[in-house]
């Protein structure tokens, strides 16, 4: 059974309902070894289908679900198996989906989250149930992540702002260790970018390419500086700000640059997604973004 629902909706409470191990179907415990395992993303039964590239690929799909889920659920009655983004798969990824999602055996549970459920095939929608979420607010992101997994109140509006209203990511990305890479990678660039020529942004970006599979990531974090950068210039109020540990560079930024500035940085940086999402050259696409940051 596959359930497409928006990715920004992602939650991993109805799994934990779904593996509890005192309330099965029903509300999670919050308590048992099952709810533990699922919210620290370490459940043995629940898998999240990943990808190095930019596309979801027919060999990640094979290798990581369809070779996989004929091995019975480890601990639970359920195996659940997560593909986020699932609008990236490629056309052959999506039809040797198409078997599996057809006779998948009775202890299976595919949720194919996406935004654009146009992007999936007509034969994959119409074998699917589809579940039409809202994105979860900051506010409850946030507070989750500072109640369940202590982090810090800072760390957490970063990570809730990051995320986008999809719980599942902000559980993941939490305490990641790929999550802080990310975010070094990025601050590194724009804090520097305005003192960098062509040739030194390029190689900046040559970085992200090596993990284009995280480059939307890359990208939102960048959308987030800018608009930390352009709220200041509004309101002149550090509190507002996510990143409020880099109020020096964003203030300087803010007093440097135009309205004007701000917003064709913020546009180039939504269309790079978009251009990538149309799978436009990707060096292009970066290299363009970065002439426009630098301007």
């Amino acid at each position: 059974m596959a359930r497409p629902a928006p990715a920004d909706a992602c939650s991993l409470t109805p799994l934990q309902a779904l593996q509890c191990e005192k309330h099965p179907n029903a509300d999670s415990c919050d308590s048992c070894k099952s709810c533990h395992q699922a919210e620290s993303g370490n459940h043995p039964d629940i898998r999240y289908i990943t990808h190095e590239k930019a596309s979801i690929s027919v060999d990640d799909i094979r290798e990581q679900l369809n070779n996989d889920i004929q091995i019975k659920p480890y601990s639970s009655e359920h195996k659940i198996y997560i593909i986020p983004d699932a609008n990236k798969m490629t056309e052959q990824a999506q039809n040797a989906l198409l078997k599996t999602i057809e006779e998948p055996p009775s202890y299976a549970v595919i949720l194919l989250l996406t935004d654009n459920l146009n992007a999936l095939l007509p034969t994959i929608q119409s074998r699917c149930v589809t579940i039409n979420t809202k994105p979860i607010s900051k506010e409850e992101i946030a507070g989750y992540l500072v109640s369940h997994l202590s982090m810090e109140q800072e760390q957490a509006d970063i990570a809730a702002g990051f995320c986008q209203g999809n719980m599942g990511k902000a559980i993941r990305f939490a305490n990641s260790t790929d999550f802080q890479e990310m975010k070094e990678d990025t601050l590194h660039l724009l804090k520097n970018v305005e003192h960098m020529d062509v040739s030194e942004i390029v190689d900046s970006i040559r970085i992200f390419s090596q993990k284009k599979g995280m480059i939307d990531d890359y990208l939102d974090l960048m959308l987030l500086w800018y608009r930390d950068v352009l709220m200041f210039k509004v309101t002149k109020d550090a509190n507002l700000l996510l990143y409020r540990d880099q109020f020096h560079n964003i203030s300087h930024q803010a007093s440097m640059r135009t309205y004007e500035s701000i917003e064709n940085i913020l546009q180039a940086i939504d269309k790079a997604k978009v251009r990538l999402g149309a799978n436009v050259n990707f060096d292009v696409t970066m290299e363009l973004m970065a002439l426009t940051m630098k301007e």
